[in-house]
């Protein structure tokens, strides 16, 4: 007779069980984690209740912010980052991972953020993570329509993003103190602004001279691209041809694998005197230069592989060209006399006040 209702007892286990078919189709079999016939009777009744408003209202069965985080770190696999992806999610677990997507609200956000901050994690790296949550959630609603909205979640202010970057001698000297195999990567990097992983995975089979080309298939952000080779660029790579038959940059006859700031680096950043410098700020130095130079803001985001405006914005205070007609209003070329005392007309007139 249990059984018949949905709920049954085994011979195993001291809770009741539930096996049923609900309204909506599917099936459940679980335990109810209570001995209590009430409270299992209960339980059942609240799940026959959501199948039933799910299949003929279309209400959204509840999610756990756990099955949110493994069907995200799927869709990211692809992804060169998504190491730091499951970092932060297994952070966030103990106080989040038993969560309704539903129940993550504002102040669930900001007890989070507390959280991070009084283990005196620095606000840009708090940043990171209420990032990610952000990003779990909008494709929660966006992409799978587990959810039909999720709380505002704003950065912390504050953070300030790092401005490093080489004048054209601080580079010359960098690569004059580098070991050989590092002074082509450096030069390789400063030409073409590809991150490190880039550099040392690029493949000759991707690489074309003649049309002054490199293909790039695994990208930080999963989308494959294509690098254009300056003379510069062009003139590293022909100094490695022969060294291997397959990678283009080596290491004693090998592929270099592993990160790119290893002890030669920074043993060649120390004899340099650049301080801190790392190697990815090759990359901020590569885009200033040609922000300096006057590259726009679309030409940089498409040569850099960004998907978005946002992180080449970034550089737009080294562009001033489209400034310079502004700055030229108040030229007047009378050094050392009273200029505020003059106005000046769009016709061309003046006049002298006081």
């Amino acid at each position: 007779m249990a059984r018949e209702s949905g709920l049954y007892r085994r011979k195993d286990s001291r809770y009741w069980w539930i096996d049923v078919a609900l309204p909506n189709g599917s099936r459940v079999c679980q335990s109810t984690r209570t001995e209590d016939r009430k409270e299992a009777s209960a339980l059942l009744a609240k799940l026959r209740s959501e199948a039933f408003r799910q299949g003929h209202f279309g209400v959204k069965p509840k999610r756990l912010w756990q099955e949110a985080v493994v069907r995200y770190l799927e869709v990211k696999a692809s992804l060169r980052s998504v190491g730091d992806v499951k970092r932060i999610c297994r952070i966030l677990d103990p106080l989040l991972g038993k969560k309704y997507l539903t129940d993550i609200d504002g102040d669930v956000v900001w007890q989070v953020c507390e959280w991070l901050l009084r283990r005196k994690i620095k606000p840009a790296t708090v940043n990171r993570y209420l990032a990610a949550i952000r990003g779990i959630l909008r494709m929660a609603r966006d992409e799978w329509q587990w959810i039909d909205n999720h709380p505002k979640i704003r950065l912390l202010p504050g953070e300030v993003e790092r401005e490093r970057w080489l004048t054209r001698d601080e580079a010359n000297r960098l690569i004059a103190a580098c070991p050989s195999h590092l002074a082509a990567i450096v030069r390789y990097a400063l030409a073409t602004g590809c991150r490190a992983s880039e550099i040392t995975g690029l493949e000759w089979r991707r690489v074309d001279l003649d049309r002054h080309t490199a293909w790039i298939d695994h990208t930080k952000n999963g989308t494959p691209r294509g690098v254009p080779l300056n003379r510069d660029a062009v003139a590293v790579l022909e100094a490695e041809q022969g060294k291997h038959p397959d990678y283009c940059f080596t290491y004693r006859g090998a592929r270099i694998v592993g990160a790119v700031g290893n002890s030669a680096w920074y043993e060649a950043v120390k004899r340099a005197n650049l301080g801190d410098f790392r190697f990815h700020d090759l990359r901020h130095t590569w885009a200033s230069w040609h922000r300096q130079s006057g590259t726009s803001t679309d030409e940089l985001k498409d040569l850099g592989g960004w998907k978005s405006r946002v992180m080449v914005d970034r550089y737009a205070k080294f562009a001033t060209e489209h400034l310079a007609v502004a700055a030229a209003r108040i030229e007047s070329g009378l050094l050392g006399q009273n200029v505020g005392n003059v106005l000046r007309f769009p016709y061309g007139g003046e006049r002298r006040q006081g």
